[in-house]
């Protein structure tokens, strides 16, 4: 049962801001076995589809099922949410075009996900051919970090996904202390399969994580040489925005 909200209770909305390929659907499995918390899957999808007519899998699903108006989404996502102490948002770095407002994120707590570029490169050829730097969000999410630590004063919370799949409990533990809310042991492990709170395009790309119970470290991580040669370039370009981000890793 999902506990509600009391009036000795504060609500807080988490909006996790990562790119593509970068555990970030296994981070909202975690965050939504816990009792406290609903999530919100990648809302700003369809508003970013329409408004750059990039052509996705699913995309005429996606628009059919998300509103297309980013304001619509920015007004939904400041707004008081689904009524648990905890509003899980996961955002994509990438559907945050340069015209869609941003102002919306100050009723947030904002935290960032961050992955290698090379490894990023190698899982996103997986589900699609072509490949840009805007795609993998490197860039807006640099802006992004900008953005919230000049409001703050200091740098929010960062972590990487390799720090998770190396010592689930000991990485989320001190995310949620960052985050300000208690750490759940319910967030180490799920149950398989697909959820309701799944966006409509999950057949498409999250074929990994509905048969996943927990995080799992992969045998080896995908190196700068295991990219193909037209990818190299790009991965080069994206670096020096992963090691500023890198540099601001929670240290757990």
């Amino acid at each position: 049962m999902v506990t509600r909200i009391t009036p000795d209770r504060v609500a807080i909305k988490i909006a996790m801001w990562s790119g593509p390929r970068n555990i970030s659907t296994a981070m909202m499995r975690a965050f939504e076995n816990r009792e406290d918390v609903e999530v919100t899957d990648e809302p700003f999808y369809a508003a970013f589809l329409a408004a750059t007519g990039d052509i996705h899998p699913m995309r005429e699903e996606v628009i059919a099922t998300q509103p297309t108006d980013w304001r619509d989404v920015a007004k939904a996502m400041a707004g008081p949410g689904p009524g648990t102490p905890i509003w899980y948002q996961k955002q994509m770095c990438h559907h945050m075009l340069p015209d869609f407002g941003l102002d919306w994120m100050d009723a947030c707590t904002n935290a960032f996900l961050i992955r290698p570029p090379e490894q990023v490169l190698a899982s996103y050829l997986a589900k699609r051919t072509l490949v840009t730097l805007s795609d993998i969000g490197v860039v807006r999410q640099n802006e992004i970090f900008d953005r919230v630590a000049d409001r703050l004063g200091k740098a929010p919370p960062v972590i990487e996904g390799a720090q998770v799949l190396a010592d689930p409990r000991k990485a989320l533990s001190g995310l949620c202390q960052a985050l300000g809310i208690p750490f759940s042991a319910k967030m180490l492990s799920w149950p398989a399969g697909r959820r309701a709170s799944d966006g409509v395009w999950a057949p498409a790309w999250y074929d990994a994580v509905e048969r996943s119970t927990g995080f799992t470290r992969p045998d080896r991580f995908a190196t700068f040489d295991d990219l193909p040669d037209t990818l190299k370039p790009l991965a080069e370009a994206a670096r020096p925005y992963y090691e500023r981000m890198a540099q601001y890793r929670l240290r757990t």
